[in-house]
């Protein structure tokens, strides 16, 4: 005989969470509104928001989505937990998106929901990145599946989430998800979302999209490939117009494009067309931050296309003028020989360079980096220039090498944010490199240089207003607030029991007086920061002479530059890298292309 069918309808709470990470002193690094927004977080949650509408749970279960991003808001575990008592504890926290540098943090987050007897399941890089990578299982992820959470490693289109969601609903989830040998077809899955409420605790409240996944090339520092994969994988044109257009009716304009490189996805010209159509027919004023690699001025009409798109931001892998240190680092697609052409013809686009350098390479030591910012600075004309410790992140193929070769490295994931040093290094001491790192924000962001920048803006009327608020902003958040400008925001917030675990809670008496006098000092040093930025801009602003002023990063690319500039002089790599360019030159007939190319 058959059960009567229930009545009643039961609601599945899912709790979706992209934990932060700790700053030096253990506390959360937390902002009234934070920089970027998370990508990861959009995109399960609209796969989240597609499970509920078909009813995956069945006709009487309705799923309560709830997506929080640590960087802006408090997770308020108390609270997580009464709402779950509400409901007979029917759902689940998704840990979303978890980096190396976040893992501490999560874990602490898993382990008082845990002690409540909430199911837990943790995703993200530092997961997928140790199980494709390493042998075994890690002894942080042994930790979390010790406390009775669930590992998801992977990416969770495809009926994979619906399967988390089953699975947690019947009490029976698994302690691993792997899926890293299975990587889905994007085109025609949900796209990234995420609710109006949560994208506004962002600067410019940005949204977020992947238009593609994937990297061709095979750095060693990076995770990408190895994640998800050097296989490019698209969404289509019609995906990217259904998302921009969901975003656009509910007030949103800025887009971060989080592709690793859209330059490589294949489908590139037919969704710059698409996004123009709506730009140039429709009306639709986007505007987008995207990431490409050096060589992508030379794929014809991509920059043209990628300003009429609405590009107005454009983050560069420029990592190193040394040809040796990027040889090092298997990133053979980056010429230095092309720097100059590929970031001035970005300017004469009207669109802003942002470039990640790297510090800690084999061949560097802190004079050659001091001597390479310098260059730098006069001889490339970067807006925007952001610095990186060399850092062995788990997924990566330096992680993988100097773990097999039993290499230290600090055992403190929560350091592997790419500001600490956490490895060794043959030519410069912990001490050097650190402190090196620290001097670089102060060596190119100079009163001087920062005009210098502002000036070439105006040649190009890139919009030196914003570029003034970029420069105040990336001049500064290492030095006030101890983390790198791109995880940085406005107001930051810190709760004196949001603190690391294993580190003491500070006395009332001794951290609200402490805060208060940390709030006061910084936001007036950065309010005197911003006047000096401001007032260089408004004299440039009445200069009647400003659209006339050059120098050597402006001046026309010549071919005799090889021989003078000190961009391919100044050590024994760059000169073989012209040495090489040349011959290829003479052997192809092309200047500019590589053997491949011709």
């Amino acid at each position: 005989m058959l059960a009567p069918a229930s009545s009643r309808s039961r609601k599945f709470q899912l709790v979706l969470i992209k934990p932060s990470h700790y700053d030096d002193d253990g506390y959360v690094i937390q902002w009234a509104r934070s920089g970027i927004p998370s990508n990861s977080l959009a995109a399960v949650y609209a796969l989240a928001r597609d499970a509920a509408q078909r009813q995956v749970l069945g006709p009487d279960v309705t799923i309560d989505i709830t997506a929080m991003d640590e960087t802006n808001v408090r997770i308020r575990i108390d609270d997580i937990i009464a709402t779950f008592k509400e409901h007979d504890g029917f759902g689940m926290v998704g840990l979303v998106g978890a980096q190396s540098n976040q893992f501490p943090r999560t874990l602490d987050i898993a382990r008082l929901l845990r002690q409540a007897g909430l199911p837990v399941v943790i995703g993200g890089f530092h997961v997928s990145g140790c199980l494709a990578m390493l042998p075994g299982m890690q002894a942080d992820l042994q930790a979390a599946l010790d406390m009775g959470c669930s590992l998801f490693a992977g990416e969770a289109e495809e009926g994979r989430l619906d399967k988390v969601l089953q699975d947690a609903a019947h009490g029976t989830l698994a302690p691993v998800y792997n899926y890293m040998n299975e990587l889905p077809a994007l085109e025609s899955t949900p796209t990234p979302y995420l609710p109006p409420e949560v994208l506004r605790r962002t600067l410019d409240h940005y949204a977020s999209f992947d238009a593609g996944r994937g990297c061709p090339y095979q750095c060693s520092f990076c995770t990408i490939i190895n994640v998800q994969g050097r296989k490019s994988r698209r969404r289509s044109p019609d995906d990217i117009e259904h998302l921009i257009k969901e975003h656009y009716k509910q007030g949103f304009r800025w887009f971060f494009v989080t592709d690793d490189n859209f330059a490589r996805n294949k489908d590139w010209e037919e969704i710059f067309d698409r996004i123009i159509l709506l730009r140039e027919r429709d009306g639709i004023a986007v505007k987008m931050v995207i990431q490409v690699d050096t060589l992508c001025h030379k794929i014809p009409n991509f920059i043209d296309k990628a300003a009429r798109a609405g590009v107005r931001k454009v983050f560069l892998g420029l990592e190193n003028i040394n040809p040796a240190n990027l040889l090092a680092a298997k990133k053979r697609q980056n010429k230095i020989t092309e720097y100059r052409r590929m970031i001035l013809a970005w300017k004469q686009a009207k669109v802003i360079t942002y470039a990640g350098y790297i510090l800690g390479f084999p061949a560097d030591t802190a004079a050659s980096i001091r001597e390479d910012i310098e260059i730098i600075k006069k001889e490339l004309p970067l807006d925007i220039l952001e610095f990186f410790c060399l850092t062995p992140l788990p997924g990566s193929e330096d992680h993988k090498v100097l773990t097999q070769k039993g290499i230290a490295m600090d055992p403190d994931m929560n350091k592997y944010d790419l500001e600490h040093v956490v490895t060794g290094h043959a030519r410069m001491s912990k001490q050097e490199w650190e402190g090196i790192y620290a001097e670089a924000w102060k060596i190119y962001y100079t009163p001087e240089h920062i005009e210098t920048i502002l000036r070439r803006a105006a040649v190009f009327d890139l919009g030196i207003s914003h570029l003034t608020g970029l420069l105040w902003i990336f001049s500064k958040a290492s030095e006030l607030e101890k983390v790198h400008p791109l995880q940085s925001g406005l107001f930051r917030r810190k709760y004196r029991t949001d603190r690391r675990s294993g580190m003491p809670l500070e006395p009332v008496w001794q951290f609200y007086p402490k805060l208060v006098a940390e709030i006061v000092v910084k936001h007036a040093r950065a309010l005197w920061h911003y006047y000096q930025i401001d007032r260089i801009r408004r004299a440039i602003r009445k200069d009647p002479q400003r659209m006339s002023y050059t120098d050597a990063a402006l001046a026309p690319v010549m071919d005799d530059e090889t021989e003078t500039m000190e961009l391919f002089t100044h050590n024994e790599g760059a000169r073989n890298e012209v040495v090489r360019s040349k011959k290829i030159a003479e052997l192809t007939g092309h200047p500019g292309k590589s053997l491949a190319e011709v």
